[in-house]
């Protein structure tokens, strides 16, 4: 590994290049925060990625991308004279000195949990800090990860099932909610009982997903990387399903799903 001379020697160096590229290439000189954004979206979910498959080398190389990104936006600060990639360290290295009293002060934690029951407590005490529990969970994060966040924050503060097992109990009554009603859009008599029905059974549909998510976090488990291992899978085997379907001079619209089903387990069966 580097030294701390070399690690600076590069930091250094991203800086000056970040600053020619600026100067020098056309599309770098015309980009801003805005057109930046998307970019970003998509640089963390390539990360992500890396993060999932497990690849080193593609990690390495995927964080380089999104510390791009962080220094672009800093540069574009310090033209504005708004700010620079110094304060941005700077307010980085305050707040975590601030969060870890424990580390930096004289408070004692016994407990990892501890430790976060204190963040959060001390985000809603800074002047610029989240002045409720959930204001620090973004709007735009996608709902399944926003659910995950939410509980997590509330934990943060205490406010969280006493016994994990009791979990399973709401699980089940969400569950039959949600079944109650999409019985009620098939038995609705009326276009417009079927649209109230409807209405209900997407609350309860996002009721059951919000506690199974509740139940995946209280057990330790992430729900938006256990679904994202199923989203893999699920290509896998349907790719392959394609593949040997095209191989046999057949059609997907023109097999029985019995058939589907038997190329579908054998590539199953293959560890796919």
């Amino acid at each position: 590994m580097h030294t701390r001379e070399q690690k600076l020697q590069a930091f250094g160096r991203i800086l000056d290049v970040l600053d020619e590229l600026r100067e020098k290439c056309p599309w770098d000189r015309k980009q801003t925060n805005e057109s930046l954004r998307p970019q970003t979206i998509e640089e963390v979910y390539e990360l992500s990625g890396a993060i999932l498959n497990g690849d080193e080398r593609e990690l390495s190389k995927e964080l380089g991308d999104v510390l791009l990104h962080v220094l672009f936006y800093a540069k574009i600060g310090e033209e504005k004279q708004h700010y620079d990639i110094v304060d941005v360290i700077n307010f980085l290295c305050d707040k975590l000195i601030y969060r870890h009293p424990h580390v930096f002060s004289t408070a004692e934690v016994g407990s990892a949990e501890d430790v976060v029951k204190q963040w959060e407590m001390l985000k809603t005490k800074e002047k610029d800090g989240n002045k409720t529990v959930l204001s620090g969970v973004p709007d735009s994060l996608p709902p399944l990860l926003k659910a995950y966040r939410m509980q997590d924050k509330a934990r943060g503060v205490g406010f969280d099932w006493e016994k994990k097992e009791d979990v399973w109990e709401k699980v089940k009554e969400e569950m039959g909610e949600y079944q109650a009603e999409l019985d009620a859009m098939a038995s609705a008599s009326s276009e417009q009982e079927r649209k109230d029905a409807y209405d209900r059974a997407e609350e309860e549909l996002g009721d059951f997903l919000f506690a199974t998510v509740n139940a995946a976090r209280l057990y330790g488990l992430n729900p938006d990387t256990a679904l994202e291992r199923t989203c893999a899978k699920f290509r896998r085997r349907f790719t392959y399903l394609e593949e040997q379907t095209i191989r046999k001079g057949r059609d997907l619209k023109e097999m029985s799903l019995a058939e589907m089903d038997a190329i579908w387990d054998e590539g199953k069966a293959k560890g796919l």
